[in-house]
């Protein structure tokens, strides 16, 4: 204790100053590191936030992406097809035939989703033309055309099953 007393005298106050700024200054920049990470990680978090699907839990999908919901779809189209025509009756008009709409979208809807499939497959194909020829390449082969194996690939796809 005697030391202590013999210590605090020789400190003058501007040297007490510099050591409490010295000791202040990185115990508050960890304390707003720490709580400025937090409130960046809450950004666009509040009740208007968009929910990305990559802040959704992964068991989270599309039900229309999922195989056999083909009857779940038709049936709600069939739902808002039959709305559409009680409106229509309602405000005198005449009012639109459900099963005729029902089948022409439906069909619109196999379409699309053939037209999604084969653009899918032919960039899968590409990606495997362009594969093999690095591998050509590697191997000191002349590299395929691009576009004409892939058409080639898929001509050969298609006939296969006959």
């Amino acid at each position: 204790m005697a030391d202590l007393a013999a210590l605090l005298p020789a400190l003058s106050n501007g040297d007490v100053i510099v050591i409490v700024v010295l000791v202040a200054i990185p115990v508050t920049a960890i304390a707003f590191a720490v709580g400025a990470k937090q409130r960046f990680d809450e950004i666009g978090k509040g009740g208007f936030g968009m929910e990305l699907e990559s802040d959704m839990p992964k068991e989270m999908r599309d039900s229309d992406l999922e195989v056999g919901t083909s009857s779940v779809s038709e049936a709600e189209i069939r739902q808002m097809l039959e709305g559409k025509a009680y409106r229509q009756r309602a405000r005198g008009e005449e009012p639109v035939d459900v099963e005729a709409e029902l089948e022409r979208l439906l069909a619109e809807q196999e379409t699309a989703s053939a037209r999604v499939d084969e653009a899918g497959l032919r960039e899968e194909v590409r990606q495997l033309v362009v594969a093999r020829n690095a591998r050509r390449q590697r191997q000191g082969k002349e590299p395929l055309e691009v576009e004409a194996e892939v058409e080639r690939q898929l001509s050969e796809l298609e006939n296969l099953g006959q």
